[in-house]
C-alpha cells in the first residue's frame, strides 16, 4: 500500500466549504452506478431535499431535508451499488436512520447493493462516483465535514475533485484492496479489528 507515482499534470477543482456539498454530495445524489466513500468519522448527513416546492423557504422542521440514508434506499432500488469503509462505528442517528431504509437492508429483492465495512486503519476520505468522478480531501462523512451545516457551522475543510482516468484508477484500486481484505493478512491492530475484512 506504499507507492508515489510519477509527477505528472492532472485536471483538478479544488473545493472548500459548502463547495463540497455542491460538488461532491451533489455527485453522490446523481451517481448512475456506484457510489465508494472511505472516511474516518461516518455520521448521519441530512441534504436539501429536492421535491421540496421551489420558493419555500427549506428548513428541517419543515421536513424539506432528508437522510442521505433515504436518497442511498432510492439508489440501491435503482441498481447503484453503494460502498462505504469506514474507521470507527456509524453515528447513533446514521444506525437509526439506517434500519429504517427497507432497500439498505440484505436480501430485500433489491437491483443495487449497499455495504459498510470497518477497518480502524482508513484515515482516508475518498468518494469515487459512477467511476469518473474522484474526491480526495481532508473531509470526513460528514454534515459539517461535506458543507451540509450552516455557514459557521462548517469545518475547515478542503479537497480536490477530478476526472483524470489515472488518478481514478489509483484510487479506485486502492481502494478496492482495502475493501477485500488486503492489507488484513500482515495488520498490526487485529486487536482493534478482530475479523479481518474480505
Amino acid at each position: 500500500m506504499d507507492f508515489i507515482r510519477v509527477s505528472r499534470p492532472v485536471s483538478l477543482a479544488l473545493l472548500g466549504g459548502r463547495g463540497h456539498y455542491e460538488a461532491v454530495v451533489q455527485a453522490v445524489m446523481n451517481a448512475e452506478r456506484s457510489v465508494w466513500i472511505a472516511t474516518a468519522n461516518l455520521k448521519e448527513l441530512m441534504v436539501e431535499d429536492a421535491r421540496a416546492r421551489p420558493g419555500r423557504r427549506r428548513t428541517a422542521r419543515n421536513g424539506e431535508y432528508r437522510s442521505v440514508l433515504q436518497v442511498f434506499d432510492e439508489l440501491v432500488v435503482s441498481g447503484v451499488e453503494i460502498r462505504i469503509l469506514h474507521a470507527s462505528p456509524p453515528s447513533l442517528p446514521f444506525r437509526q436512520e439506517l434500519r429504517r431504509c427497507a432497500h439498505l437492508k440484505a436480501g430485500n429483492g433489491r437491483r443495487g447493493s449497499f455495504e459498510l465495512r470497518l477497518c480502524p486503519r482508513v484515515h482516508c476520505k475518498i468518494v469515487v462516483v459512477d467511476g469518473t468522478i474522484v474526491y480526495l480531501g481532508s473531509a470526513n462523512w460528514t454534515g459539517a465535514g461535506l458543507g451540509a451545516k450552516g455557514e459557521g457551522r462548517r469545518n475547515f475543510e478542503l479537497g480536490l475533485l477530478s476526472r483524470d482516468d489515472l488518478l481514478l484508477d489509483d484510487v479506485q484500486a486502492f481502494f478496492d484492496a482495502i475493501w477485500r481484505g488486503q492489507p488484513c493478512t500482515d495488520c498490526k491492530r487485529r486487536d482493534l479489528c478482530p475479523q479481518p475484512l474480505g
